[in-house]
């Protein structure tokens, strides 16, 4: 079986999310696709806080994936929810790694192999994106290419598939960046300005695959 994403926890207030377009259930969970973003709220935290995972070997997780908070779940997959804002899925999630061999071979432990690599720079500064799949969700972990350092993995920032990127634009107005094409062929990316609507994941949205 593939090792899939059924939630990622998020410390972000209800209000926000809603005020952003997106849907939100009673009890505080976004379904984005089939997978469940848990709104706990603030509470002096921000950001993504952990996640959960299915369909995990046994006996091959014991509390974290290299110190990114995991929880094992038996959830069947989440009905897709409508998003006013266009949503219509989670395209990936950032991982970010002081780390990024050991990131690798954690994931890897659990039977996700990577499936590409990319070297770019950020910054100034060389980095390596290397990809998993976890089912419907992309996981990029990003991290020096030679570098290596303590500390855990984080998750770090979501990018969504949108139905329309144009209109999803329009309804963000002046708290999106302009439309610029992404690296992925074909398709098309703005990032959110998260802060300016309370929300603190970092946010971009993207054209669906043609």
């Amino acid at each position: 079986m593939t090792v899939t994403v059924d939630e990622i926890v998020v410390a972000d207030p209800t209000k926000a999310w809603r005020a952003a377009g997106f849907s939100v259930d009673d009890d505080g969970s976004c379904r984005v696709g089939t997978v469940r973003i848990r709104l706990v709220g603030a509470d002096g935290r921000r950001g993504i806080l952990g996640w959960s995972l299915r369909d995990v070997p046994a006996g091959l997780l014991a509390g974290d994936v290299d110190g990114i908070p995991t929880t094992l779940s038996e959830r069947p997959a989440a009905t897709p929810a409508t998003h006013p804002n266009g949503v219509t899925a989670i395209d990936h999630v950032v991982a970010l790694s002081p780390a990024l061999p050991r990131t690798v071979a954690t994931l890897a432990a659990l039977g996700v192999k990577p499936r590409r690599q990319r070297d770019g720079e950020l910054g100034g500064r060389p980095i390596r994106q290397v990809f998993f799949r976890l089912g419907e969700v992309i996981v990029e972990v990003v991290g020096s290419p030679s570098a290596a350092g303590d500390g855990p993995a984080s998750l770090w920032g979501i990018t969504y598939v949108v139905a329309d990127i144009d209109a999803t634009t329009v309804f963000f107005g002046d708290r999106t960046a302009p439309v610029k094409d992404a690296v992925q062929p074909g398709r098309r990316i703005t990032t959110l300005r998260h802060d300016a609507l309370g929300i603190t994941v970092r946010t971009a949205m993207i054209s669906a695959r043609r």
